[in-house]
């Protein structure tokens, strides 16, 4: 074999080595994590996902979360991914009208199940829940709770709860007060 197409035969099954191997690895570990702790860390966000489509009734694939916080307290935001999909937005839209109503309550109880933890806030909400109002809103692809406390104990406890939520689904929204 001439040494040119040997070059050329070995670089290509390099190539085809690297892309084999590079479809079967899962996505980047972050900087100072270790391979374990990245995995636990998958797996994790794999059951989170798994519990969240059981309480929540829909896809967790085929929505986005937003958790924003505000000066008076914030809002919970789910939306379809894709427009056109009303069976999502439908769904959406049934669980967080739902979520007013139990959190108004003081039931929690599908954070709860979804995190497999009482997110940290949720005792001072439900301790404050006179000073506290939940609010559901239609939007286009899906909907909105607007969470507003009447006082400065119950805003920082939906900001404890809604920064939470932002650092369990790694939505990357702001973990500062909006104005």
């Amino acid at each position: 074999m001439h040494t040119g197409t040997r070059f050329i035969v070995t670089c290509a099954l390099m190539l085809g080595a690297t892309t084999v191997t590079a479809r079967g690895q899962h996505s980047a570990m972050p900087p100072g994590m270790t391979h374990e702790d990245h995995l636990a860390q998958l797996q994790k966000d794999a059951d989170l996902k798994k519990r969240g489509t059981a309480a929540m009734g829909f896809d967790q694939d085929k929505t986005t979360h937003h958790f924003r916080l505000s000066r008076t307290g914030g809002a919970i935001e789910v939306t379809a991914n894709d427009p056109g999909d009303t069976v999502s937005r439908d769904q959406i839209r049934v669980h967080l009208q739902s979520i007013a109503a139990e959190f108004a309550g003081g039931d929690f109880g599908k954070p709860l199940a979804t995190h497999a933890e009482l997110p940290p806030g949720v005792r001072a909400m439900q301790q404050r829940l006179r000073a506290l109002a939940f609010r559901y809103e239609e939007l286009d692809a899906g909907g909105r709770v607007r969470i507003t406390g009447a006082d400065g104990k119950a805003v920082a406890a939906v900001h404890e709860f809604l920064r939470y939520q932002i650092r369990e689904h790694a939505t990357g929204d702001s973990l500062d007060v909006s104005r």
